[in-house]
């Protein structure tokens, strides 16, 4: 579908948004306290999840001309486009089949005559083949030992979803198996990454689907430099070649389609695991890209991943937009980007095994609507994008809480938790997770609802300080919660997320699916390291700064 986006600010629940909010003036004591059944009729499910949108500033006029919004912008048409595998990536031509890599294997897609299930599910087998023989110790290094620690080398979507998804999901684990993550070209980290590790159990995923990516083939190198010089040093393998392709044919498989590429730097190309053009990197993670996890973890395990994910693409699908949760929470981002004039968007998790799930969201939605041109070229009609950001609670409460209560920002939270806990402890007769959702409650509750001059005074405050324990309230939440935080409600969260960033992309016309933006400064790193490294013509053609900055680093380089 590459019809011309519906310019949003041109929709007659555009202008009725715009005059909404010229009158607006949130007041959420008020609104329950008018209507007692505000939380019930704001509050919807969406496969395990629970999510509570009444302390967001809505009124029913404000939901309902949202709701119009998304109806007028095409969004459940578009949704269709995306599900149905149109090419709706017009950048670079493509389908956006993230969701075909959790359909069942009895379901059945077509795109363009061809039926792309089969081929999900066979490079899922090869992935869940592979994380059998490393789980059952089938699966051996080169002097013949089984496999202890998996380390992921990528960067992007093939690494912020792995680590995420693997603290996620850390009590579902396989006993004596530890994974690790390398992303980073600064040469720390393939240091601190490999520091304590025993090569002779070590194994190495190396994911870039073309083989070429920068960052991830100067890590593998260092990495395979590491393997081969360790296994020598203790006498492990000898200095012949024949030895060192023995080392690395055990001890690396590779996530990519480049098979040539994978062939020369020494892995068996039967050990390379791919995926497709119409799966973009920060929506990989259900792909041969969670390979490290699938071993983590299981197929068993990974299959429920997966279901999780498909709960929520159907609800995503199905259901109308009243009650639709990705959709109705995208199009609250929009009127508090676009209305509110909200800048950024804090995700909040209240359990500590999500504490990168911020992280992740942030190259999700980030590089998905950071964009200021419209899928047909032309330039946005309105602000796009906000910067997500967030700790888990109650750590944030104990840093930037204060900005978020009191600040002059606007800032809509939204807060994650579970009723259940992975790991229940009690401190006396306490139940500690009870205490700390009790924050989590209190929390949402203290936001919306403040603390008024006159309850400050009533507890016998001096009347100087009166203001400064003023809360005014109104400031926007989200309450997420699921019964446990188990393979199937993660791929719900990540799924809910995704849907959320496409619905907002939809409003404001561009295409979430690309990202030029990263390239450029890619392209330039490439044209400078010349002068980094010390030659003068090529210094003498950057810019004053950029000349200065490096000649600072050339004068004092060890």
């Amino acid at each position: 579908m590459t019809s011309a986006p519906v310019d949003p600010t041109t929709t007659t629940a555009w202008q009725t948004l715009t005059e909404l909010y010229a009158d607006f003036t949130p007041d959420l004591r008020g609104w329950f306290a008018s209507d007692p059944n505000r939380a019930r009729s704001l509050t919807f499910g969406a496969a395990d999840l629970r999510v509570d949108l009444s302390k967001n500033l809505l009124t029913p006029e404000i939901a309902r001309t949202l709701i119009q919004l998304g109806e007028q912008v095409g969004l459940p048409e578009r949704i269709e486009a995306m599900f149905s595998g149109e090419r709706i990536n017009v950048t670079e031509n493509r389908s956006v089949l993230h969701t075909a890599l959790r359909l069942p294997r009895d379901a059945s897609l077509e795109v363009e005559g061809h039926d792309v299930v089969p081929d999900v599910h066979a490079e899922l087998d090869k992935v869940y083949a592979f994380a059998d023989k490393v789980r059952s110790g089938e699966w051996k290094g080169v002097t013949g030992r089984r496999i202890e620690t998996v380390v992921n080398i990528g960067i992007g979507g093939s690494d912020l979803g792995p680590v995420m998804v693997y603290e996620a999901l850390k009590p579902f684990g396989q006993l004596g198996l530890e994974c690790r993550f390398i992303s980073n070209i600064d040469p720390t980290d393939v240091a601190e990454k490999t520091f304590g590790l025993d090569p002779e159990t070590t194994l190495f995923i190396v994911a870039s689907k073309t083989f070429t990516t920068l960052e991830t083939l100067t890590n593998a190198r260092l990495a395979k430099a590491w393997l081969l010089d360790s296994l020598r040093a203790s006498n492990a393998i000898g200095h012949h070649d024949d030895a060192a392709a023995r080392a690395v044919a055990s001890h690396f498989v590779a996530v990519s389609t480049a098979l040539d590429k994978v062939a020369d730097f020494g892995i068996d190309p039967n050990n390379a695991f791919g995926f497709w053009d119409w799966v973009g990197g920060r929506y990989s993670v259900d792909s041969a890209i969670g390979a490290s996890i699938a071993v983590f973890i299981g197929p068993e395990r990974f299959a429920e991943f997966l279901s999780g994910f498909h709960a929520m693409d159907e609800h995503f699908r199905t259901t109308p937009i009243q009650k639709n949760v990705p959709a109705l929470m995208g199009l609250l981002n929009v009127w508090y980007v676009n209305f509110c004039k909200a800048r950024t968007h804090a995700v909040l998790p209240y359990a500590q095994y999500l504490h990168r799930f911020p992280a992740y969201l942030q190259q999700l939605t980030m590089e998905s609507n950071g964009k200021s041109v419209r899928w047909d070229g032309t330039p946005v009609t309105t602000e796009t994008g906000e910067v997500f950001w967030g700790e888990p609670g109650t750590n944030g409460q104990h840093a930037f809480y204060q900005l978020i209560h009191q600040g002059t920002q606007l800032i809509p939270a939204d807060f994650i938790a579970v009723v259940n806990p992975a790991r229940p402890l009690r401190d006396g007769d306490a139940d500690v997770h009870e205490l700390f959702l009790a924050n989590f409650f209190a929390q949402t509750k203290a936001l919306a609802f403040g603390k008024t001059a006159e309850e400050v005074r009533a507890e016998g405050t001096a009347e100087a300080i009166v203001p400064a324990r003023v809360f005014g309230g109104n400031r926007p939440t989200t309450s997420i919660m699921a019964p446990e935080l188990s393979p199937s409600v993660l791929g719900q969260l990540i799924a809910l997320y995704e849907h959320i960033t496409f619905t907002q992309g939809i409003v404001w016309g561009i295409d979430s699916f690309d990202q030029w933006g990263v390239e450029l400064g890619k392209q330039l790193a490439k044209e400078i390291t010349p002068a980094v490294g010390g030659d003068s013509d090529a210094l003498a053609e950057q810019d004053p700064s950029t000349r200065a900055l490096i000649e600072y680093y050339l004068e004092y380089r060890v």
